[in-house]
């Protein structure tokens, strides 16, 4: 070989090992980029449930609930966006991120609290029971033999069970997908009573009352909260400030007050 080819190649063997050595750092190697902050949350609720959340003559998304998650979200500097759901899937609806809060007259249990986070308690209530005015239904132990109604995956559901002893009287214990229609097989003698969340129960009443009547004896009484999940720890974090807040300047009596004529903020 001659003497100038050998010193050519040695020459570009140089220039190239130079430029393997200033290669950029694999892309692995970079730094990942940072989350995008979170600027809506999207509420599951019954849009069936006043009036704790439910649709008015306009069709839009009312109620004491709905108020109190748009003032909330407002001090979280958060767009609250709401999403009518199969109320007895909710935790399905939670878990696999399709709503972010269930915010509806969600009443805490412990069996809950294995699979959700919950907000601390904003409502006490009771799961009241509804017969006809006109019937004979003067006690708990009158619904023995009697077909009794409720809304299926609700906490009244659960209440009844509780009491082993009366829900094994009766002849049968019938769900539905909603209060109302539990209602309405009330009013067309299609059901001996209902039992439902007191917010709800006497909403409904208050309406009718030449119709129904509410017993004394109830099935105990229970706590509402705000579902998450369980990972969620900062957006609770978040919430609960700004419901402790609501409470201690007045907003969140102002709202109940609207609802329900009279401050019932735990």
């Amino acid at each position: 070989m001659k003497k100038r080819n050998l010193v050519a190649m040695l020459v570009l063997s140089a220039i190239l090992a130079a430029c393997g050595k200033n290669e950029p750092k694999p892309a692995a190697d970079a730094a990942p980029a940072p989350a995008a902050a979170v600027t809506k949350v999207v509420v599951g609720l019954d849009d069936n449930f006043p009036p704790m959340g439910f649709r008015d003559e306009k069709n839009e998304l009312v109620g004491f609930d709905i108020d109190l998650a748009r003032e909330a979200g407002k001090r979280m500097g958060l767009d609250m966006e709401f999403k009518p759901i199969d109320w007895s899937a909710k935790e399905a609806e939670l878990a696999g991120k399709r709503v972010d809060m269930l915010w509806n007259g969600l009443t805490i249990t412990e069996q809950r609290k294995e699979k959700i986070a919950f907000s601390a308690p904003y409502m006490e209530n009771h799961q009241i029971i509804v017969v006809l005015a006109n019937g004979g239904i003067k006690t708990k132990a009158d619904l023995a033999g009697k077909v009794v109604g409720a809304q299926d995956g609700s906490s009244a559901v659960d209440a009844i069970k509780k009491d082993e002893a009366v829900a094994g009287s009766f002849k049968q214990l019938k769900t539905f997908g909603d209060n109302i229609t539990a209602l309405m097989d009330l009013s067309a003698g299609r059901l001996d009573a209902v039992v439902v969340d007191e917010v709800v129960g006497r909403f409904h009443v208050a309406k009718k009352a030449e119709e129904y009547r509410v017993l004394e004896e109830n099935f105990g009484v229970e706590e509402y909260g705000v579902g998450l999940r369980k990972e969620d720890t900062e957006l609770l974090t978040k919430l609960e400030a700004s419901m402790a807040e609501m409470k201690k300047d007045g907003k969140a009596a102002e709202i109940a007050t609207k609802w329900f004529g009279k401050d019932i903020i735990k």
